[in-house]
């Protein structure tokens, strides 16, 4: 395996671990302070779970494709791009069938941490794209 693979690939899990630790952290107290009596569908730490795997899959694979020598991966990326919001409907299928009063607050709740995460992959993505191999 290339090691230059392998050093992106341990930087960005230790970035992605930090992240998701951090915004958990911080939703979990803004939930706990002020939506104490809300009833949430999906609880905050499977969406949390939901955007950490699906951004490590995303990176790994582009990750790994740059690393074979495939440096045009911008269809890659957008194809990935457009599978993940796929897979974010079918984990809000729940909340849009259900009969809750607090939809807008669960896709909210969901929604936020999808594009904090959607930036860190760019940030992430440009950032080793632009140093030279």
């Amino acid at each position: 395996m290339n090691p230059a693979f392998k050093s992106r690939q341990l930087s960005f899990l230790v970035q992605n671990v930090i992240l998701t630790l951090v915004l958990l952290g911080i939703h979990s107290y803004l939930l706990f302070h002020f939506a104490k009596d809300i009833h949430f569908i999906i609880p905050i730490w499977q969406i949390y779970v939901f955007h950490f795997s699906v951004t490590t899959i995303l990176f790994s694979v582009i990750n790994y494709q740059y690393s074979r020598g495939k440096t045009e991966i911008f269809n890659l990326f957008m194809g990935f791009t457009f599978l993940k919001m796929i897979l974010a409907i079918l984990f809000l299928l729940p909340v849009f069938l259900s009969k809750s009063d607090n939809k807008q607050i669960d896709v909210f709740n969901f929604f936020i941490p999808y594009f904090l995460y959607l930036f860190f992959e760019v940030y992430s993505l440009t950032s080793f794209l632009q140093k030279k191999p």
